[in-house]
């Protein structure tokens, strides 16, 4: 019996299993509360079973998704891959974007209106 799922592909997938070796009890990243983490983590693992594919094929890299800044961690947001940011599920990724479910806003100038 064949499966209706598409295997990952293999860059993908090392992404998956670099993700499900960590532990979901125990944060990884300086700063990074463990209840936090877990869900950061979740939503990585199901970012690279339903959108991991796309992300490769618009030439996302491991770097641009995951990485934390080595030593200040995630207070370092300018330094951390886009889904270590927030723990939101992503829904949709672009090659220039990924799409969170809570959209987030950000202005160029500094103050108020």
């Amino acid at each position: 019996m064949a499966s209706d799922v598409a295997p990952l592909p293999d860059l993908v997938a090392g992404w998956r299993a670099a993700l499900d070796n960590l532990s979901p009890h125990a944060s990884p990243c300086r700063y990074l509360a463990p209840a936090k983490w877990a869900a950061i983590r979740e939503s990585g693992i199901d970012f690279c079973d339903r959108l991991g594919t796309e992300a490769h094929r618009l030439g996302w890299t491991a770097a641009e998704l995951f990485t934390v800044h080595p030593e200040h961690g995630t207070t370092r947001v300018d330094a951390c891959g886009v889904l270590i940011i927030g723990p939101e599920p992503a829904r949709g990724v672009e090659a220039s974007l990924v799409r969170f479910e809570r959209p987030s806003g950000h202005r160029n100038g500094q103050g108020g209106v």
